[in-house]
């Protein structure tokens, strides 16, 4: 009793120190207009970084610390690290065009949008990067996980490259770009359901898991993936008001 005891003590332990730890974060900023220099600011960790031409970023952070996104045109934006975002090590943050800027009286620090100015009021410090110590280093677009993995499964050294013939072969490399199209699919998916829920709902009294349901629904049809690629906010909005009420209508039968 007393050892089952001991080892239940012992596993919060090593699970409430998992949860302390920092962990590298990676993260990609969606926004109407230019995403790179986008300063991310961890405030409870008093760290930051900023965004490349991608929009991508890499943040240092642990569970319920708080990031702040501020750039110039945009509205600034706070996101709460959760368990989620722990786990998978990487989110998608939105952020909304700063359409009025009205003077006001500011009381205390304030963020400008810009960095030099946004640094010396918030009493950060900046991780030392490949530039300051004079080495070269990568800065192309950052791959997700799943986008690591098929490229180490379809590259490789030598005369003959054996691995990619491999993989090939046993069909993991089909399997990963399944797997990395599902992945795009579903940030796609994630992505609508943010900027559009608000006004496709608004005349629908849908329960929260029916909404969920009805995003699922709109993925499996074949232009999904279309308006994923095209990324027109008009086309995606009158594609969800027609899957919409085709939805409405087979609950209403379902209810009958």
């Amino acid at each position: 009793m007393r050892s089952q005891l001991f080892f239940s003590i012992l596993g919060l332990f090593f699970v409430k120190n998992a949860h302390s730890q920092s962990v590298e974060i990676k993260g990609k900023i969606s926004a109407p207009h230019e995403v790179d220099g986008i300063h991310i600011i961890n405030k409870t960790a008093s760290r930051f970084t900023i965004s490349n031409s991608n929009g991508e970023f890499v943040v240092e952070a642990k569970l319920n610390d708080t990031i702040l996104f501020s750039g110039i045109s945009y509205q600034p934006k706070e996101i709460v690290v959760t368990k989620f975002i722990i786990a998978a090590k990487e989110f998608t943050v939105y952020l909304e065009e700063l359409v009025n800027a009205l003077d006001e009286v500011v009381v205390g620090k304030v963020l400008t949008g810009d960095l030099m100015s946004d640094i010396a009021n918030a009493d950060l410090k900046r991780d030392l990067d490949f530039y300051d110590l004079g080495i070269p280093g990568y800065t192309g677009k950052l791959r997700t996980q799943t986008e690591r993995r098929l490229y180490e499964a379809t590259s490789g050294g030598g005369l003959i490259p054996i691995f990619p013939i491999i993989n090939a072969i046993t069909g993991r490399t089909k399997l990963l770009k399944q797997h990395v199209k599902f992945e795009k699919l579903n940030n796609c998916l994630e992505k609508m359901r943010s900027d559009f829920s608000e006004d496709l709902f608004s005349n629908y009294d849908l329960e929260d898991g029916q909404k969920a349901e009805f995003f699922f629904y709109c993925q499996d049809d074949p232009e999904f993936e279309n308006l994923c690629k095209i990324k027109n906010d008009l086309a995606v909005f009158e594609f969800l008001e027609a899957k919409l009420e085709a939805f409405d209508a087979i609950l209403q039968t379902q209810k009958e």
